[in-house]
C-alpha cells in the first residue's frame, strides 16, 4: 500500500486514538487534530515517540491549512453528557466542522471519510436499521444537537460530492466500547464498569428494557478502514458500522457485574428524554461490499475493557 499522509480530526478520542495508531501501523504518516475538549493527551502518549505522528490543537469549526492525502473526520463530542452540555457548540462542530474539512479536502484533492452516527436513526420505527431508513428524530429535542447536526454533516457530504466530485466515504457508527474510553462520558458500557469496580450502585435507565447493539473497537476500526481503503471510489456510503447482536441495557448491567464479581446493585432511574428504545444495524451492505463484520464476542470486549480500567483505577 502506498503511503500517505492522514489527516485525523477528533485523533485523540476514543475511537480516533485507535484509528491513528492503525493507521501508523499501515506505515501511514498520520497528523493528529483535537482541540482536547473530550480529547485527551493519555490516549495518544503512546504515539509521541512514533517520527510519523504529529499533533495539532486545533477546533475544526475553524479552517485549517495542512496537506494530507486523506481526511478522517472524527471531531464531535458523542456522549450525550458532553455534546449537552454545550449543545449549540455541538452542532457547529458537525456543521462548521464538516464544511471546513470538506473545504479543505476539495483545495488538496484528497478523499474524505465522514464518521456519522446511529443517532441519525433517532428512536427508529424501523427494526433493524438499514441504511435506507431516513430516521425518526426528534429535531427540538435535547439529543438533536448531535442527531441534526450529524444528519446535516451527511447532507453536506453528499451535496460535496454531487456538485464538486468529492471522493467522500460516509460511516454510520453504532455503539463502540473497549479500551481509552473516558471513565466520566457517561456512556453506558463505561458507566457500568466503573461503577462495578468501584461497588457502587449500577445506574439502569427505565426498566433496562430498551437494546443496543455493542461493537468491540478494533472491530469498528477495521470497518472504517476497509470502507477508506478498500472500496472503489463510487461506493461512497452511508454504510452501518455496528455490531448486529442485540443485547438489553439490563442484559449488559448483569454481564459486568458477573465478569467484574461487583457486589454493585441495579438501580433504576427515569428513562431520559428522546432515549431510543431500539438501536441495531442491519449490516448486509458492510458484509457485501467491505467483507466486514465484527469478531469479538461482547464478553471478551468486556474483559479487556474491564481490565484497562482496572489500570486506570489504580493510578487515579
Amino acid at each position: 500500500m502506498k503511503k500517505k499522509r492522514v489527516l485525523v480530526t477528533g485523533g485523540s478520542g476514543f475511537l480516533g486514538s485507535h484509528l491513528c495508531e492503525r493507521l501508523l501501523e499501515e506505515g501511514h504518516e498520520v497528523l493528529c487534530v483535537d482541540n482536547f475538549y473530550t480529547g485527551r493527551k493519555d490516549s495518544i502518549l503512546h504515539l509521541m515517540d512514533n517520527p510519523h505522528f504529529e499533533i495539532i490543537r486545533h477546533d475544526v469549526t475553524f479552517p485549517l491549512y495542512v496537506e494530507a492525502d486523506e481526511i478522517y473526520n472524527l471531531a464531535c463530542p458523542a456522549s450525550p453528557i458532553h455534546y449537552q452540555f454545550d449543545p449549540v457548540q455541538t452542532t457547529k462542530t458537525s456543521v462548521h466542522g464538516a464544511i471546513n474539512m470538506l473545504g479543505l479536502a476539495k483545495r488538496i484533492k484528497a478523499k474524505i471519510f465522514q464518521a456519522s452516527t446511529s443517532e441519525v436513526y433517532g428512536d427508529p420505527a424501523v427494526h433493524p436499521q438499514t441504511e435506507d431508513y431516513w430516521g425518526n428524530v426528534n429535531p427540538i429535542g435535547i439529543r438533536a444537537c448531535y442527531d441534526e447536526g450529524k444528519r446535516c454533516a451527511e447532507t453536506l457530504f453528499f451535496d460535496y460530492h454531487r456538485q464538486h466530485g468529492l471522493r467522500i466515504k460516509v460511516g454510520r457508527i453504532f455503539n463502540t466500547y473497549g479500551p481509552r474510553m473516558a471513565m466520566e462520558d457517561g456512556r453506558v458500557v463505561s458507566n457500568f464498569v466503573v461503577q462495578a469496580l468501584r461497588g457502587e450502585d449500577i445506574t439502569v435507565y427505565g426498566k433496562g428494557e430498551q437494546t443496543r447493539s455493542f461493537c468491540y473497537v478494533d472491530d469498528l476500526v477495521e470497518g472504517i478502514f476497509r470502507l477508506m481503503e478498500h472500496t472503489p471510489d463510487e461506493f461512497t456510503g452511508p454504510v452501518n458500522l455496528g455490531n448486529p447482536l442485540e443485547f438489553s441495557i439490563l442484559e449488559l448491567a448483569q454481564e459486568v457485574i458477573d465478569l467484574t464479581g461487583s457486589v454493585s446493585r441495579i438501580v433504576f432511574k427515569p428513562l431520559p428524554s428522546d432515549d431510543p428504545m431500539q438501536r441495531k444495524p442491519d449490516i448486509s451492505l458492510a458484509k457485501r461490499a467491505l467483507g466486514w463484520e465484527p469478531r469479538t464476542p461482547l464478553r471478551e470486549g468486556l474483559v479487556k475493557t474491564v481490565e484497562y480500567f482496572q489500570r486506570v483505577l489504580k493510578t487515579a
